[in-house]
């Protein structure tokens, strides 16, 4: 195990900040993320953060049962913002240099997306969190990552799940799902994987930004994984299966 990266991006759900509630912010987690952010930046590794905002709000969810999709949306996107705020404060608290950069303006608690002050962050050391997705609707935090990967020339996109990687099926309804180590984007889109939306996929390929997914619950594991050691599962690149 060595170090592989020197810049990175984290992608938290918002359903991973609230551990086992059943809604809402769990600050143990949210504390044990910021420990593991913090060892990292020890190493000297640059890393940003796109974080979810399910464990509030999910856009979707309210339009399926009537909200007008862009309301919606828009309003999950602030449910990422007092994510991001949480977080940096666990990050601070953990000695940690955070700055928080939104895409919808919100001057008095956040940044405005700066793609130029987002890198300039990352070379002093400073750990970016960017809330508010995309700033528009209709696009997931997952298209957001791999769009805010590619602006700020991410080596890869680390997403952080409640699994150990991407099976060939749900692995809590076959007891045989068969876990991959590797697979290749295009692998991902034809099977309907789901590790990622389309969109994003999409995105990761055209930049050539490859995805590791792990199991997030596994304490160490964002250490583990930013050091190049070799759990869950890598997108982009070769394939394991025809």
């Amino acid at each position: 195990m060595g170090m592989v990266y020197q810049r990175v991006l984290l992608k938290l759900s918002g359903e991973a900040l609230m551990g086992s509630l059943g809604y809402g912010i769990d600050p143990v987690v949210v504390g044990s993320i910021a420990q593991e952010v913090a060892k990292v930046v020890s190493e000297g590794i640059q890393i940003a953060i796109v974080v979810g905002g399910g464990n509030i709000f999910r856009g979707v969810k309210a339009a399926s049962a009537g909200m007008d999709r862009a309301t919606a949306d828009y309003v999950g996107m602030i449910a990422t913002v007092m994510n991001a705020i949480t977080l940096q404060d666990a990050l601070e608290q953990a000695g940690v240099p955070t700055r928080v950069q939104s895409a919808i303006a919100m001057q008095e608690v956040a940044e405005p997306y700066i793609r130029r002050r987002a890198i300039r962050h990352l070379e002093k050391k400073r750990v970016v969190i960017f809330g508010a997705g995309s700033g528009n609707p209709f696009f997931t935090t997952d298209t957001t990552a791999a769009l805010r990967a590619a602006e700020i020339d991410a080596e890869v996109i680390f997403k952080a799940t409640k699994v150990d990687g991407v099976y060939d099926s749900d692995p809590h309804i076959n007891p045989n799902a068969r876990r991959y180590k590797t697979l290749t984007y295009a692998h991902v889109l034809n099977q309907d994987l789901r590790v990622m939306d389309s969109t994003a996929i999409a995105l990761c390929k055209e930049n050539n930004i490859p995805i590791m997914v792990f199991d997030l619950s596994v304490s160490g594991n964002i250490y583990r994984a930013v050091m190049g050691e070799s759990i869950g599962t890598i997108v982009g690149g070769v394939c394991e299966v025809s």
